[in-house]
Protein backbone atom coordinates (compact mmCIF):
# COMPACT_ATOMS: atom_id res chain seq x y z
CA UNK A 1 0.00 0.00 0.00
CA UNK A 2 2.78 2.33 0.91
CA UNK A 3 4.69 1.80 -2.17
CA UNK A 4 1.08 2.50 -4.60
CA UNK A 5 1.34 5.61 -2.49
CA UNK A 6 4.47 6.69 -3.73
CA UNK A 7 3.93 5.24 -7.37
CA UNK A 8 1.06 7.68 -7.42
CA UNK A 9 2.72 11.17 -6.44
CA UNK A 10 5.31 10.38 -9.16
CA UNK A 11 2.78 9.67 -11.71
CA UNK A 12 0.55 12.37 -10.64
CA UNK A 13 3.40 15.12 -10.17
CA UNK A 14 5.07 13.72 -13.36
CA UNK A 15 1.67 14.11 -15.47
CA UNK A 16 1.08 17.21 -14.23
CA UNK A 17 4.26 18.56 -16.01
CA UNK A 18 4.28 16.68 -18.53
CA UNK A 19 0.54 18.12 -19.83
CA UNK A 20 1.64 21.34 -18.98
CA UNK A 21 4.74 22.35 -20.59
CA UNK A 22 3.70 21.94 -24.60
CA UNK A 23 0.91 24.74 -23.60
CA UNK A 24 3.32 27.00 -21.63
CA UNK A 25 5.67 26.13 -24.26
CA UNK A 26 3.64 28.23 -26.63
CA UNK A 27 3.04 30.82 -24.55
CA UNK A 28 6.58 31.69 -24.60
CA UNK A 29 6.70 31.88 -28.13
CA UNK A 30 3.79 34.07 -28.16
CA UNK A 31 5.32 36.79 -25.38
CA UNK A 32 9.04 36.46 -26.81
CA UNK A 33 9.88 34.69 -23.59
CA UNK A 34 12.68 32.67 -25.62
CA UNK A 35 15.98 31.51 -24.83
CA UNK A 36 17.65 33.21 -28.58
CA UNK A 37 21.20 31.61 -29.42
CA UNK A 38 24.40 34.33 -29.25
CA UNK A 39 27.14 34.03 -31.23
CA UNK A 40 29.17 36.30 -28.74
CA UNK A 41 28.49 34.04 -25.73
CA UNK A 42 30.48 30.78 -25.67
CA UNK A 43 27.91 28.98 -23.21
CA UNK A 44 25.33 29.20 -25.84
CA UNK A 45 25.03 25.94 -27.51
CA UNK A 46 21.47 26.07 -28.91
CA UNK A 47 21.11 27.28 -32.41
CA UNK A 48 17.19 28.29 -32.57
CA UNK A 49 15.21 30.01 -29.81
CA UNK A 50 13.96 27.84 -27.09
CA UNK A 51 10.82 28.56 -24.62
CA UNK A 52 11.44 29.39 -21.35
CA UNK A 53 8.55 28.28 -19.67
CA UNK A 54 9.03 24.95 -18.38
CA UNK A 55 9.74 26.61 -14.25
CA UNK A 56 5.82 27.08 -13.73
CA UNK A 57 4.55 23.77 -14.83
CA UNK A 58 7.94 22.06 -12.68
CA UNK A 59 6.48 24.30 -9.96
CA UNK A 60 2.64 24.09 -10.06
CA UNK A 61 3.58 20.05 -10.79
CA UNK A 62 5.54 19.94 -7.23
CA UNK A 63 2.87 22.13 -5.12
CA UNK A 64 -0.10 20.12 -6.22
CA UNK A 65 1.00 16.87 -6.13
CA UNK A 66 3.00 17.74 -2.67
CA UNK A 67 -0.04 19.24 -0.89
CA UNK A 68 -2.13 16.61 -2.24
CA UNK A 69 -0.21 13.33 -0.84
CA UNK A 70 0.60 15.18 2.35
CA UNK A 71 -1.90 17.43 3.55
CA UNK A 72 0.94 19.95 4.80
CA UNK A 73 -0.73 23.12 5.22
CA UNK A 74 1.93 23.59 7.99
CA UNK A 75 4.29 26.82 9.32
CA UNK A 76 6.99 24.96 7.32
CA UNK A 77 5.00 24.62 4.11
CA UNK A 78 3.61 28.09 3.59
CA UNK A 79 8.01 29.52 3.98
CA UNK A 80 8.36 26.45 1.32
CA UNK A 81 5.71 28.06 -0.68
CA UNK A 82 6.58 31.84 -0.64
CA UNK A 83 10.27 30.72 -0.88
CA UNK A 84 9.40 29.26 -4.01
CA UNK A 85 7.58 31.82 -5.23
CA UNK A 86 10.59 34.30 -4.45
CA UNK A 87 12.83 32.30 -6.57
CA UNK A 88 10.31 31.47 -9.41
CA UNK A 89 9.69 35.56 -9.14
CA UNK A 90 13.51 36.31 -9.51
CA UNK A 91 13.98 33.96 -11.20
CA UNK A 92 11.74 35.02 -14.21
CA UNK A 93 12.89 38.77 -14.18
CA UNK A 94 16.67 37.44 -14.45
CA UNK A 95 15.37 34.87 -17.36
CA UNK A 96 13.61 38.11 -19.09
CA UNK A 97 16.59 39.92 -19.28
CA UNK A 98 18.32 36.96 -20.72
CA UNK A 99 15.66 36.43 -23.39
CA UNK A 100 16.37 40.96 -24.48
CA UNK A 101 20.08 40.10 -24.21
CA UNK A 102 20.97 41.49 -21.18
CA UNK A 103 22.11 40.82 -17.76
CA UNK A 104 20.60 40.99 -14.72
CA UNK A 105 22.74 42.48 -11.41
CA UNK A 106 23.84 39.40 -9.20
CA UNK A 107 22.75 41.23 -6.07
CA UNK A 108 18.81 40.94 -6.31
CA UNK A 109 19.60 37.17 -7.11
CA UNK A 110 21.73 36.61 -3.65
CA UNK A 111 19.04 39.18 -1.50
CA UNK A 112 16.15 36.56 -2.90
CA UNK A 113 17.73 33.46 -2.39
CA UNK A 114 18.85 34.36 1.08
CA UNK A 115 15.85 35.50 2.15
CA UNK A 116 13.88 32.00 0.76
CA UNK A 117 16.88 30.04 2.85
CA UNK A 118 15.68 32.23 6.04
CA UNK A 119 11.84 31.78 6.01
CA UNK A 120 12.82 27.90 5.81
CA UNK A 121 14.78 28.52 9.05
CA UNK A 122 12.45 30.53 10.51
CA UNK A 123 9.72 27.83 9.78
CA UNK A 124 11.44 25.75 11.80
CA UNK A 125 13.35 23.32 8.97
CA UNK A 126 17.25 23.92 9.78
CA UNK A 127 20.44 21.97 10.40
CA UNK A 128 20.16 21.65 14.48
CA UNK A 129 22.98 18.95 15.43
CA UNK A 130 24.30 15.89 15.63
CA UNK A 131 24.55 12.96 16.98
CA UNK A 132 27.78 12.51 19.07
CA UNK A 133 29.49 9.07 17.46
CA UNK A 134 31.10 8.33 20.73
CA UNK A 135 28.26 8.57 23.49
CA UNK A 136 25.32 8.70 21.69
CA UNK A 137 24.40 12.07 22.80
CA UNK A 138 22.67 14.60 20.71
CA UNK A 139 24.94 17.84 20.46
CA UNK A 140 22.99 20.60 19.73
CA UNK A 141 24.56 23.98 17.84
CA UNK A 142 24.00 27.17 18.90
CA UNK A 143 21.16 28.74 17.09
CA UNK A 144 23.28 31.25 15.14
CA UNK A 145 25.38 28.12 14.01
CA UNK A 146 22.35 26.78 12.96
CA UNK A 147 21.65 29.99 11.47
CA UNK A 148 24.85 30.12 9.58
CA UNK A 149 24.43 26.74 8.17
CA UNK A 150 21.30 26.58 7.26
CA UNK A 151 21.30 29.30 5.13
CA UNK A 152 24.71 28.37 3.77
CA UNK A 153 23.60 24.90 2.92
CA UNK A 154 20.00 25.89 1.04
CA UNK A 155 21.86 29.15 -0.64
CA UNK A 156 24.66 26.66 -1.79
CA UNK A 157 22.62 23.95 -3.34
CA UNK A 158 20.11 26.12 -4.96
CA UNK A 159 23.40 28.20 -6.25
CA UNK A 160 25.13 24.93 -7.73
CA UNK A 161 22.22 23.57 -9.23
CA UNK A 162 21.51 26.73 -11.27
CA UNK A 163 25.29 26.89 -12.51
CA UNK A 164 24.94 23.18 -13.68
CA UNK A 165 21.93 24.16 -15.70
CA UNK A 166 24.23 24.95 -19.17
CA UNK A 167 23.64 21.52 -21.28
CA UNK A 168 20.05 19.75 -22.31
CA UNK A 169 19.09 17.60 -19.84
CA UNK A 170 22.24 18.53 -17.16
CA UNK A 171 20.85 20.07 -14.36
CA UNK A 172 17.13 18.42 -14.53
CA UNK A 173 18.97 14.82 -14.94
CA UNK A 174 21.54 15.60 -11.58
CA UNK A 175 18.35 16.89 -9.49
CA UNK A 176 15.97 13.89 -10.57
CA UNK A 177 19.29 11.55 -9.29
CA UNK A 178 19.48 13.19 -6.11
CA UNK A 179 16.21 13.05 -5.36
CA UNK A 180 16.18 9.52 -6.08
CA UNK A 181 18.80 9.22 -3.35
CA UNK A 182 17.56 11.31 -1.22
CA UNK A 183 13.79 9.46 -1.26
CA UNK A 184 15.67 6.36 -0.69
CA UNK A 185 17.11 7.70 2.35
CA UNK A 186 14.00 9.03 3.89
CA UNK A 187 12.33 5.78 3.21
CA UNK A 188 15.22 4.07 5.05
CA UNK A 189 14.57 6.83 7.91
CA UNK A 190 10.65 6.29 7.49
CA UNK A 191 10.74 10.13 6.87
CA UNK A 192 7.32 10.17 4.59
CA UNK A 193 7.37 13.41 4.26
CA UNK A 194 10.76 13.59 2.84
CA UNK A 195 10.47 11.04 0.92
CA UNK A 196 6.86 12.18 -0.63
CA UNK A 197 8.79 15.35 -1.32
CA UNK A 198 11.73 13.58 -2.75
CA UNK A 199 9.73 11.35 -4.98
CA UNK A 200 7.46 13.92 -6.39
CA UNK A 201 10.95 16.05 -7.64
CA UNK A 202 11.82 12.88 -8.97
CA UNK A 203 7.96 12.73 -11.35
CA UNK A 204 8.69 16.57 -12.04
CA UNK A 205 12.29 16.17 -13.17
CA UNK A 206 11.88 13.23 -15.52
CA UNK A 207 8.38 14.88 -17.28
CA UNK A 208 10.86 18.00 -17.74
CA UNK A 209 13.55 16.25 -18.98
CA UNK A 210 11.11 14.34 -21.57
CA UNK A 211 11.13 17.48 -23.20
CA UNK A 212 14.53 19.15 -22.38
CA UNK A 213 16.87 15.88 -23.77
CA UNK A 214 18.84 16.75 -26.31
CA UNK A 215 18.08 18.40 -28.36
CA UNK A 216 15.76 20.61 -25.75
CA UNK A 217 12.53 21.52 -26.88
CA UNK A 218 12.04 23.88 -23.72
CA UNK A 219 14.30 25.31 -20.79
CA UNK A 220 13.23 26.05 -17.71
CA UNK A 221 15.58 28.99 -16.97
CA UNK A 222 17.46 30.57 -13.50
CA UNK A 223 13.51 30.61 -12.04
CA UNK A 224 13.64 26.67 -12.61
CA UNK A 225 16.67 25.99 -11.78
CA UNK A 226 16.99 27.49 -8.69
CA UNK A 227 14.01 26.04 -7.55
CA UNK A 228 14.97 22.65 -7.75
CA UNK A 229 18.31 23.26 -5.99
CA UNK A 230 16.19 25.10 -3.21
CA UNK A 231 13.69 21.89 -2.98
CA UNK A 232 16.82 19.63 -2.86
CA UNK A 233 18.48 21.57 0.05
CA UNK A 234 14.89 21.28 1.80
CA UNK A 235 14.18 17.51 1.23
CA UNK A 236 17.61 16.84 2.87
CA UNK A 237 17.27 19.51 5.77
CA UNK A 238 14.35 17.74 6.30
CA UNK A 239 15.13 14.00 6.15
CA UNK A 240 18.78 13.15 5.89
CA UNK A 241 20.49 16.04 8.10
CA UNK A 242 17.15 15.34 11.28
CA UNK A 243 19.42 13.08 14.16
CA UNK A 244 22.57 12.49 11.85
CA UNK A 245 25.88 10.94 13.20
CA UNK A 246 28.84 12.97 11.93
CA UNK A 247 29.37 9.98 9.22
CA UNK A 248 25.79 10.17 7.84
CA UNK A 249 26.52 14.33 7.39
CA UNK A 250 28.10 13.04 4.57
CA UNK A 251 25.03 11.70 2.64
CA UNK A 252 23.38 14.19 1.50
CA UNK A 253 26.66 16.42 0.49
CA UNK A 254 27.43 12.76 -1.86
CA UNK A 255 24.09 12.76 -3.26
CA UNK A 256 24.82 16.11 -4.44
CA UNK A 257 28.26 15.36 -5.06
CA UNK A 258 28.89 16.45 -9.03
CA UNK A 259 27.05 19.98 -8.84
CA UNK A 260 28.80 20.46 -5.67
CA UNK A 261 32.39 19.52 -5.94
CA UNK A 262 32.34 21.29 -9.30
CA UNK A 263 31.09 24.38 -8.36
CA UNK A 264 32.78 24.87 -5.90
CA UNK A 265 36.35 24.47 -7.99
CA UNK A 266 34.91 26.96 -10.53
CA UNK A 267 33.65 29.89 -7.48
CA UNK A 268 37.09 29.14 -6.19
CA UNK A 269 38.56 29.80 -9.77
CA UNK A 270 36.46 32.72 -9.94
CA UNK A 271 37.26 34.12 -6.91
CA UNK A 272 41.07 33.33 -7.37
CA UNK A 273 40.83 35.48 -10.71
CA UNK A 274 38.94 38.18 -9.06
CA UNK A 275 35.79 37.38 -11.19
CA UNK A 276 32.21 37.61 -9.34
CA UNK A 277 30.43 34.14 -8.71
CA UNK A 278 27.94 35.06 -10.68
CA UNK A 279 29.66 36.09 -13.25
CA UNK A 280 28.80 33.44 -16.43
CA UNK A 281 31.87 31.51 -18.05
CA UNK A 282 32.50 28.13 -19.32
CA UNK A 283 34.56 27.16 -16.62
CA UNK A 284 31.86 24.17 -15.37
CA UNK A 285 32.83 20.53 -16.37
CA UNK A 286 30.21 19.92 -18.94
CA UNK A 287 31.75 22.66 -21.22
CA UNK A 288 35.48 21.57 -19.99
CA UNK A 289 34.29 18.31 -21.37
CA UNK A 290 32.54 19.41 -24.12
CA UNK A 291 36.02 21.44 -25.62
CA UNK A 292 37.61 18.08 -24.52
CA UNK A 293 35.72 16.27 -27.75
CA UNK A 294 32.86 15.17 -26.68
CA UNK A 295 29.36 15.90 -27.91
CA UNK A 296 26.34 16.68 -26.09
CA UNK A 297 25.41 13.37 -25.02
CA UNK A 298 28.26 11.74 -24.17
CA UNK A 299 29.24 14.29 -22.12
CA UNK A 300 25.61 14.73 -20.46
CA UNK A 301 26.26 10.56 -19.92
CA UNK A 302 29.44 10.40 -17.99
CA UNK A 303 28.15 13.20 -15.70
CA UNK A 304 25.15 11.40 -14.64
CA UNK A 305 27.49 7.93 -14.42
CA UNK A 306 29.16 10.03 -12.04
CA UNK A 307 26.59 11.24 -10.24
CA UNK A 308 24.83 7.84 -9.92
CA UNK A 309 28.28 6.34 -8.17
CA UNK A 310 28.57 9.51 -5.61
CA UNK A 311 24.91 8.62 -5.12
CA UNK A 312 25.73 4.82 -4.54
CA UNK A 313 28.50 5.58 -2.51
CA UNK A 314 26.01 7.81 0.32
CA UNK A 315 23.45 5.06 -0.25
CA UNK A 316 26.59 2.90 1.30
CA UNK A 317 27.18 5.34 4.13
CA UNK A 318 22.84 4.79 4.81
CA UNK A 319 23.53 1.50 5.26
CA UNK A 320 27.13 1.62 7.32
CA UNK A 321 24.68 3.89 9.44
CA UNK A 322 21.39 1.53 9.51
Amino acid sequence: MIVIFYVLAFLVSFSIVYLLIPPLGRLAFRLDFVDKPRQDVERKIHREPIPLTASYAIFIGFFITYLLFTHEFSLETLALFIGGVLLLTIGTIDDWYKTKGKDFPALPKFIVQIAAAILVFLSGNAFTGFINPFSGDYISLPVILQFVLTILWIFGVTTVINFSDGMDGLAGGLTAISAITLFVVALAKGQSTSAIMAITLVGVTIAYLRYNKAPAKIFMGDAGATFLGYILAVIALDGAFKQATVLSLFIPILALGLPIFDNLFVITKRFLQGKSIYQADATQVHYRLLKAGLNQKQVVAVLYLISICLSLSSIILLLIEI
